[in-house]
């Protein structure tokens, strides 16, 4: 039998992914776990808490995914750095691969992400880990300033996102390719972005 945590997790990442965090009650929530109003209080406290355990339980294997593929990227091409793309991968990846197992965690982030939440997401479970990467990135692309290298990141935040997250734009697109397959077209994509030159750089053209 699924614990009472676990099946008050379950449940919440399912309604906030289907109907949205802010329309979803404590009260529903506690409703469809079929468990009482003392048991998500002990075990999380507030509709927040819950929330940010909901992220925590994929957070968690996702940064130690990320972090030890760019570990590996790092001493393979010491005493240089990894290329860009080996980097993006590290990054991507792991995040396709929770998406693949985990539809309604997908859809969870999707709605986080519509509904502004995402910021917060990031700067509350996510904020160490992307230290690391602008770090990695900076070393990987010395000569593209500081500020275009952030802009760039958190441009590389919200591609991922919706690419996990939302449905292609154009018909023509197979809906129904797999998120891993997903995230390597946008590390190719990605690559090429950041490796441009910043808006004051020469672009070379041949």
């Amino acid at each position: 039998m699924i614990d009472t945590r676990r099946r008050i997790l379950d449940t919440a990442e399912r309604l906030f992914g289907e109907q949205g965090y802010s329309t979803t009650s404590l009260r529903q929530i506690i409703t469809t776990a079929e468990v009482n109003v003392a048991a998500v209080h002990y075990h999380f406290g507030s509709k927040e808490d819950l929330l940010d355990a909901i992220v925590l339980r994929k957070a968690g294997p996702v940064t130690a995914a990320r972090l030890d593929l760019l570990d590996r990227a790092e001493a393979a091409a010491a005493p240089d750095p990894p290329c860009v793309d080996l980097i993006l991968e590290s990054f991507l990846l792991p995040t396709a691969d929770v998406a693949q197992n985990n539809p309604a965690f997908a859809l969870l982030m999707g709605r986080m992400l519509t509904e502004g939440m995402m910021p917060r997401i990031v700067e509350k479970h996510f904020q160490e880990t992307a230290k690391r990467y602008v770090e990695a990135f900076a070393r990987a692309l010395p000569n593209l300033p500081r500020e275009e290298l952030l802009w760039r990141f958190h441009f590389m935040i919200g591609a991922m996102a919706h690419t996990i997250c939302g449905s292609p734009t154009l018909r023509q697109i197979d809906s129904n390719c797999d998120f891993p397959t997903r995230m390597r077209r946008l590390v190719t994509f990605l690559a090429a972005a950041f490796r441009a030159p910043a808006e004051n750089q020469p672009c070379d053209v041949r």
